[in-house]
């Protein structure tokens, strides 16, 4: 078995904090290392020596800087930090805020504990995932512009096979996923990853959603 996987939990209710810090600890897939009711209380706590692939869960609605004006503070004490949303919110706008600033996928707290396990689980894999309420205005917001390529200048163009991963993981697919839809090794999808972010000139999938969404904007 692997080791676990380190975990972070950001949230100031402190029923919800509790809640969740208890279904964490007790799974054996993760390592629940710290849980703050701040930003600045995180940043504050947070140990000197993790270091490497890490999970941090936060609320948007904390006291002091928000969720979404912790991601970057978040990203730069941790560069490998995946940093997953967790919101009453569900406006596309709100969801648009928090992937430009870094997060790979935003759910709702009235999600089932393990069902956000699950999804957890599913970033530690390369996914990135969306509560269905999320996606379904995330979607409406897509639609109600042109379809565009992510590769618009010839600097940037991606290859066939590049845009179809690009596209699989705007809809959430996991490395594994992208790799079983087309016959590829997940180790060659994460070849394809690492060329579109070099071609794009970025260095997270935070970042290559949010230049998705931009573009559409």
């Amino acid at each position: 078995m692997s080791a676990p996987l380190p975990i972070l939990l950001i949230e100031d209710q402190p029923v919800i904090r509790q809640a969740l810090a208890e279904y964490l600890a007790a799974q054996p897939e993760f390592d629940c290392v710290l849980v703050a009711d701040s930003v600045e209380d995180f940043l504050r706590r947070l140990p000197a020596e993790l270091a490497g692939p890490v999970l941090v869960l936060s609320d948007i609605g904390l006291p002091g800087r928000s969720g979404i004006e912790g991601l970057p503070l978040i990203r730069q004490r941790l560069p490998q930090a995946q940093v997953l949303m967790l919101s009453v919110y569900t406006d596309a706008a709100r969801v648009f805020e928090a992937i430009c600033a870094g997060a790979v996928g935003y759910l709702v707290k009235s999600l089932p504990l393990p069902q956000l396990k699950i999804h957890l689980l599913d970033v530690a894999a390369g996914g990135s995932p969306m509560s269905p309420q999320v996606a379904r205005h995330v979607l409406e917001a897509f639609q109600r512009q042109p379809p565009v390529r992510v590769a618009a200048t010839p600097a940037a163009r991606l290859t066939p096979r590049e845009e179809e991963i690009v596209a699989a993981v705007e809809q959430g697919l996991s490395y594994k996923m992208v790799a079983e839809r087309y016959g590829l090794s997940t180790a060659t999808v994460k070849n394809h990853i690492r060329a579109v972010y070099r071609k794009l000139e970025i260095n997270s999938k935070g970042e290559l959603l949010a230049l998705a969404l931009q573009r559409r904007g």
